[in-house]
């Protein structure tokens, strides 16, 4: 499919500092949306589980005295070529051609979750309430919203976000923001060597001077 459209995220590494205001922002927004809700087994129990679309993972990298922390937000990355499409037996997953977006249909899905075996960003999630298999939808029931200030119609994880580490807009758009710092700061897409065309990208993290202090140290 050749999308003349993608709208997509791009999250810098360099500043994101784990807070997870992406994380809940998104989860309740979705509760409350038309993806929603996102239910949650057991929440105060010994074993709690929950659905969620977006998700941050933090990672030490390195040994003493280079140790980074390393905060990696993870969510759907609406590929140009999605494996999870044409796995699906009834149709429930799609792209969208008007934006490139992918999308679940629940009342299609029967959770058979052949789409989260063949994403290889571990991007999908069973919600075990209602048996249907559930992912960002970069909010489509928001950015599109009239009843919004044009300002706010972007996904909740962007509006949320304190550090401005996401940034959303249409890549296929030479001159838009999230193209321009894509070119400028080199962002990438995550795990090309699958051939999914990732329309998420990461900005990389900047070695710090504390870093490059280090280094000296040490040589």
């Amino acid at each position: 499919m050749t999308q003349t459209k993608q709208l997509a995220l791009v999250i810098d590494l360099n500043v994101c500092v784990g807070c997870h205001a992406c994380v809940t922002s998104c989860k309740q927004w979705n509760t409350s949306g038309s993806a929603g809700p996102l239910t949650d087994q057991n929440p105060y129990g010994a074993d709690p589980t929950g659905t969620f679309f977006n998700r941050v993972q933090t990672y030490e990298v390195d040994t003493f005295p280079l140790t980074q922390t390393i905060h990696f937000p993870k969510s759907c990355l609406h590929c140009e070529d999605p494996p999870c499409v044409p796995v699906c037996p009834t149709g429930a997953s799609y792209k969208r051609k008007e934006d490139g977006i992918v999308l679940v249909d629940y009342d299609k899905c029967i959770g058979c979750k052949y789409c989260a075996w063949a994403c290889p960003y571990g991007a999908r999630e069973l919600d075990e309430e209602r048996q249907v298999m559930t992912k960002c939808t970069l909010c489509v029931d928001r950015i599109y919203s009239t009843s919004l200030p044009e300002a706010e119609r972007k996904p909740a994880c962007v509006m949320a976000c304190p550090t401005n580490a996401r940034l959303f807009g249409d890549i296929k758009d030479a001159q838009s923001e999230v193209s321009q710092v894509i070119r400028e700061r080199g962002g990438y897409a995550l795990m090309p060597e699958h051939e999914t065309r990732p329309a998420n990208h990461y900005l990389p993290r900047a070695i710090t001077e504390i870093i490059e202090a280090a280094k000296r140290d040490l040589a």
